[in-house]
């Protein structure tokens, strides 16, 4: 009694295999172009944002420092005034987005 129970539980050889491997391929699809794909997207733009940043742009930090570009230096660095005047020395990977737009102006 208990073997048939057993063999009853037992997968069915000879379903088709792209069948079973299907659901999986269409997870992963669905995963590419509904996150890895956006992700690399917004990276690509991020870092032209970077690479075209110049003398007198507007910038937020990712510290959340809003200031202007007062020089760029070759080695991936950058001088940035704050609104006081205080200048600070930042990387370039610091810099979070164009702030132009939401720097108030006096």
């Amino acid at each position: 009694m208990l073997s048939q129970i057993i063999l009853m539980g037992a997968p069915q050889q000879g379903g088709n295999p792209l069948m079973q491997i299907l659901p999986l391929v269409l997870i992963i699809v669905v995963f590419y172009f509904f996150m890895i794909r956006p992700q690399m997207k917004k990276a690509k733009d991020q870092k032209k944002y970077i690479e075209a940043l110049k003398k007198g742009d507007k910038i937020l930090t990712i510290g959340g420092i809003y200031g202007k570009i007062v020089e760029v230096k070759e080695d991936g660095t950058m001088i940035m005034e704050v609104e006081d005047g205080t200048k600070m020395k930042i990387s370039k990977n610091a810099v979070s987005s164009d702030a132009s737009t939401t720097i108030p102006q006096a």
